[in-house]
C-alpha cells in the first residue's frame, strides 16, 4: 500500500505542476502571419487571440475574400503555435508522456 500513497502523492504533485503551467501558458505568447506580414496576430498559450494587426495596403474593398483568407490563415497559424508550445511545455511536466486531454 506504500507504493499506492507514493503514486498518489506523485499524482497530485504533477496535477499542481500541470496548474501551475495553465496559469503560465496564459502569460506566453506566440506571433504568426500571412500574407508576407501583411496580417499578423498574437496567441497565448490558452489559444486566445490577443491582438490582430492589419497592413492598410491590403485593405482592398474590391477584394475582401483576400483579407480574410489571409486572417484565417494567420490566426490558424497562431493557434498551430501555440499548441505546439503548450505541447512542448507539457511534455517537461509528464516526461513525454502522451496523457489524452492535457493539451
Amino acid at each position: 500500500m506504500q507504493n499506492f500513497g507514493n503514486i498518489m502523492k506523485q499524482a497530485k504533485k504533477m496535477q499542481e505542476r500541470m496548474v501551475r503551467l495553465q496559469e503560465e501558458l496564459g502569460q506566453k505568447t506566440v506571433e504568426a502571419s500571412a500574407g508576407g506580414g501583411m496580417v499578423s496576430v498574437v496567441v497565448n498559450g490558452k489559444f486566445e487571440l490577443l491582438s490582430l494587426t492589419i497592413e492598410r495596403e491590403v485593405v482592398n474593398p474590391e477584394d475582401v475574400d483576400m483579407l480574410q483568407d489571409l486572417i484565417i490563415a494567420a490566426v490558424n497559424e497562431g493557434v498551430r503555435k501555440a499548441q505546439e508550445m503548450a505541447a512542448a511545455e507539457m511534455a517537461k511536466i509528464t516526461g513525454g508522456m502522451n496523457i489524452p486531454g492535457l493539451t
